[in-house]
């Protein structure tokens, strides 16, 4: 018999006699130790679960903390419809437009994206501060609403009124425009091609007349600022459209002082006559008998004379070809 046999042999006899003789079997120092462990486990799982159960019914019995903001709702609130104290009234209106201006900034950025240049970021943040004044003084908080989710409509549409109020083409042409411009980007993606004016009036339904009114307001005459930006540089100075826009109307001074010179150098050497035969001839565009009539000359003197002043130029602008 092997030792692992016998010890196995020997631990059953000693149950046996101990269950026999009533004693309990003596337990073996591992098996108490897991015991121990296990009962105190639950000692404490049981103390923890009296504790949750304890701090739970604290908590609900516990009155409801109010945040500063609630708060100042219900004042702003109590005294508006009482209508007392107005200088308390308008400092705690003005402690909830602080609060919330984020949402005022907020949709002001995201609208820009979708407008032109031309209209300032500042405007609109004006145009949406009206409306979120606007939505503090109609807000109702017994409602259960948030009034960020009430703000923002309010903010947009305050936004937008300013915007139309700017544009000097009415609302309804716009949409009407705007019709339009959706009929013709369709037939163009069936086409394949641009639309004619008359395959549009043809899909739009309208009279000649109508369709005739639609595109001449869709066109209106604009406003460009001048001190608009151009285009970037890498200088610090941007460049505007004043700087690139060409004024044909005005001379440019670099072409008017060498027209003064040239014609300078041109007369010079010649008397008074034969330079207002010249002036007056290309100049003034007179005919040679007219120059005659004004310097008491003959008509083919005249012609003489400007043939001798022309040989003479010619001469000298040949000698002076280098310097040119």
């Amino acid at each position: 018999m092997s030792r692992a046999n016998a010890r196995a042999l020997k631990e059953s006899t000693v149950k046996g006699v101990a269950r026999g003789s009533g004693v309990p079997p003596k337990r073996s120092g591992r098996t108490a130790t897991s015991a121990l462990r296990l009962r105190s486990a639950k000692e404490l799982a049981d103390h923890e679960t009296e504790d949750l159960v304890e701090l739970t019914e604290q908590v609900v019995d516990a009155p409801a903390q109010v945040s500063p903001i609630d708060a100042t709702w219900q004042a702003f609130k109590t005294l508006q419809a009482s209508g007392d104290n107005p200088v308390e009234l308008e400092r705690l209106r003005n402690v909830l437009i602080e609060n919330y201006l984020h949402i005022v900034k907020f949709n002001a950025e995201r609208l820009r994206m979708k407008l032109p240049s031309e209209v300032d970021v500042d405007d609109q943040n004006s145009a949406g501060l009206f409306g979120l004044m606007d939505a503090i003084k109609s807000f109702e908080p017994s409602r259960g609403v948030k009034f960020e989710t009430f703000c923002a409509q309010r903010v947009k549409g305050a936004i937008y009124d300013e915007l139309r109020s700017m544009d000097w083409v009415p609302r309804l042409v716009r949409s009407r425009t705007a019709k339009v411009e959706r009929i013709r980007k369709d037939l163009q993606g069936r086409l394949g091609r641009k639309p004619t004016d008359e395959e549009v009036l043809a899909e739009s339904g309208l009279s000649r007349e109508d369709f005739d009114k639609v595109v001449k307001d869709s066109r209106p005459v604009g406003t460009v600022s001048l001190n608009r930006k151009w285009f970037e540089t890498d200088s610090s100075r941007d460049v505007r459209e004043i700087d690139v826009i060409e004024d044909n109307r005005q001379a440019d001074p670099l072409q008017s002082v060498g027209k003064a010179d040239l014609k300078l150098l041109l007369t010079k050497g010649l008397s008074r006559a034969e330079r207002l035969i010249v002036v007056l001839y290309y100049y003034e565009e007179m005919t040679m008998k007219e120059i005659g009539m004004t310097l008491d000359l003959s008509e083919s003197r005249v012609s003489q004379m400007h043939s001798s002043i022309l040989a003479r130029m010619k001469a000298q602008m040949q000698h002076r070809m280098k310097e040119l």
